[in-house]
C-alpha cells in the first residue's frame, strides 16, 4: 500500500562553513609573536592580547609614566623602554626584581611610598606593537611611527590602550648586553648601571609624589599625614 519512503534530501545551506574569523588581526598579531620570538629571541606566552614572559631574558623596572620621562631626560640612551597607558616599562638585567627592595633600602628610599615596582621571573608583560621607523625630526622619545598614540603623558593618566616603544630593542642584538645591571659599570654600550637608574626614577617617583601632595586641598593634605 504504501511506496518506499523517498530520501530525504538536505539542503545544502546546512552544511555551509561557518564564517571564518577575519585573517587580518590573526595575521598581525601573528607577525608581532614571531618578531619577538624569531628576531629578538624573547619568549611569549600562548593566547590574544600577546604578553612576553619576563625574568628569562630580562626583568623590569614598573614606575609612573610622569615620573619615567622625567628619568629619561636625565639617562643616556640604552635599554628598551615601553610606554604602556599611565605607566613606564624599563627593562633590566633579568634577577634585579629580587634585588630592588634591597637596593631602595641602600639608596635609603626603603621607607617611602614610590609607586614604584619590579617585574621579575614567572611575570608577564604586555606585549609592545612591533616599532616602526621615525620619520627624519621625529622626538627621540616619542612613540614609534605605527604604533599606538602614546596612552599616557607626563603629568596625567593615560588612558588604558596598547603598549609601545619608546626606545625598541634591536633586532640582531643580545638585549642581555644593553641592560642595567648592578655590576659598577652596568650594562654594555650606554646602558646606565641599576643603581643609577633605580635612585634617578626614584628620585623622579618622589618628586612626583611630593606635586601631587602639594596640590591637595588643605583638608586631603592633613588627613595624608
Amino acid at each position: 500500500m504504501f511506496g518506499a519512503p523517498h530520501p530525504v534530501i538536505a539542503s545544502a545551506s546546512r552544511f555551509l562553513p561557518l564564517p571564518r574569523r577575519p585573517l587580518d588581526a590573526a595575521g598581525a598579531s601573528g607577525q608581532v609573536r614571531r618578531w619577538y620570538e624569531n628576531e629578538l629571541g624573547w619568549p611569549t606566552v600562548p593566547g590574544d592580547p600577546l604578553r612576553l614572559a619576563v625574568g628569562v631574558r630580562y626583568d623590569v623596572l614598573d614606575v609612573p609614566a610622569e615620573a619615567g620621562h622625567a628619568a629619561l631626560r636625565r639617562l643616556a640612551p640604552g635599554s628598551p623602554v615601553a610606554l604602556h597607558g599611565d605607566r613606564m616599562l624599563f627593562l633590566v638585567a633579568a634577577g634585579s626584581a629580587e634585588e630592588l627592595p634591597g637596593l631602595l633600602e641602600w639608596l635609603d628610599w626603603g621607607s617611602l611610598p614610590l609607586d614604584l615596582g619590579a617585574i621579575g621571573a614567572g611575570g608577564l608583560m604586555a606585549a609592545p606593537s612591533r616599532p616602526v621607523p621615525r620619520e627624519e625630526g621625529e622626538e627621540g622619545d616619542a612613540p614609534l611611527r605605527g604604533a599606538s598614540p602614546p596612552p599616557g603623558r607626563p603629568g596625567r593618566a593615560g588612558s588604558q590602550g596598547a603598549a609601545v616603544w619608546l626606545r625598541p630593542p634591536e633586532p640582531g642584538c643580545e638585549v642581555e648586553a644593553s641592560l642595567p645591571t648592578l655590576s659598577a659599570l652596568g650594562g654594555g654600550g650606554n646602558a646606565p648601571g641599576l643603581v643609577r637608574l633605580v635612585n634617578t626614577v626614584a628620585t623622579q617617583c618622589h618628586r612626583v609624589r611630593l606635586r601631587r601632595a602639594c596640590a591637595q586641598p588643605p583638608a586631603l593634605r592633613a588627613q595624608g599625614r
